[in-house]
């Protein structure tokens, strides 16, 4: 199983810079141009925050271009909810995100969880939407459901997907505040389970760790990147739109492989957040 892995595509209502000057559209179309030798493609996951401010023109172009890349492949593309997405516009367009699901999460919040079925590998995507704030929760009915659905083997093991990790870095101002805020809850849930990787986005930047022993990684974003090199307590991002390979049920996997585009101004800084600002803006979101 090859997963091409996105997240973070922050497209807006219109194909124009965004207020720090950064065209995302155009970071997603940078991104998709130099993986177009890409082979062997069986889904493509994108891990939330597709559009930046809810529109239902960002979510109809990200369909589109992602879209476009994978039909060739003839690869099923997964979606999820991320901090900045809107469920409303986002089922408008995409639906549950997922094109022909075999069951989906019906619930009063209207959460967009699915699941599906390629090649014997079943994908679940989760909505750790929580409106308004920056770091994401579950919640006690969408962790009910899920374990329904892995209370059943699938035939090759299940990949499941979200937008906010259960990880974090401490050497991040932010993480350890804006990931998922019911990590052991969702351990629990999938303690025992035939989950085999759990792929989110949100950091802007690669991460790799365990969760009850099961893979996470966190790709990062295709419209910009968060550079960790900052001072203590501050947050720099940088251009450069990046993809995540992931392989599984070979004899060596999971295997996971950053794809950076070729932008000539990658790593030029977007903004950068010095201590008190971030502060303010954690406690703020907490």
């Amino acid at each position: 199983m090859r997963i091409l892995h996105l997240s973070d595509t922050h497209l807006e209502r219109t194909d124009a810079p965004n207020k720090w000057g950064v065209n995302a559209t155009d970071s997603l179309r940078l991104m998709l141009a130099d993986l177009r030798h890409l082979r062997d493609v069986d889904a493509v996951v994108v891990t939330g925050d597709l559009a930046d401010d809810g529109a239902v023109e960002a979510y109809t172009a990200v369909r589109d271009l992602v879209g476009d890349f994978a039909r060739p492949l003839n690869a099923p593309v997964f979606y999820t909810t991320g901090n900045h997405d809107e469920r409303i516009a986002f089922g408008k367009v995409l639906g549950s995100g997922h094109p022909e699901p075999v069951a989906t999460l019906e619930s009063g919040a209207a959460e967009r969880a699915a699941v599906s079925t390629v090649a014997g590998w079943r994908f679940v995507t989760l909505d750790s939407l929580v409106p308004g704030k920056v770091y994401g929760e579950l919640g006690v009915a969408q962790l009910g459901w899920l374990r329904g659905v892995l209370s059943e083997p699938a035939e090759r093991g299940t990949v499941l997907a979200l937008h906010h990790p259960p990880i974090s870095l401490d050497i991040s101002a932010t993480q350890p505040h804006f990931g998922l805020r019911d990590p052991g809850e969702l351990a629990a849930a999938i303690r025992g389970s035939d989950v085999r990787v759990v792929l989110t986005g949100h950091y802007h930047l690669q991460l790799f760790g365990l969760l009850e022993s099961v893979p996470v990684w966190v790709t990062p974003g295709v419209v910009n990147r968060v550079d960790l090199t900052a001072a203590p307590g501050a947050e720099r991002v940088v251009r450069g739109a990046s993809a995540s390979l992931v392989e599984l049920g070979g004899a060596t996997g999971p295997m996971f492989h950053t794809f950076h585009a070729r932008d000539p101004r990658a790593h030029e800084t977007v903004y950068e957040l010095d201590e008190d600002r971030v502060r303010s803006f954690v406690e703020r979101e907490a």
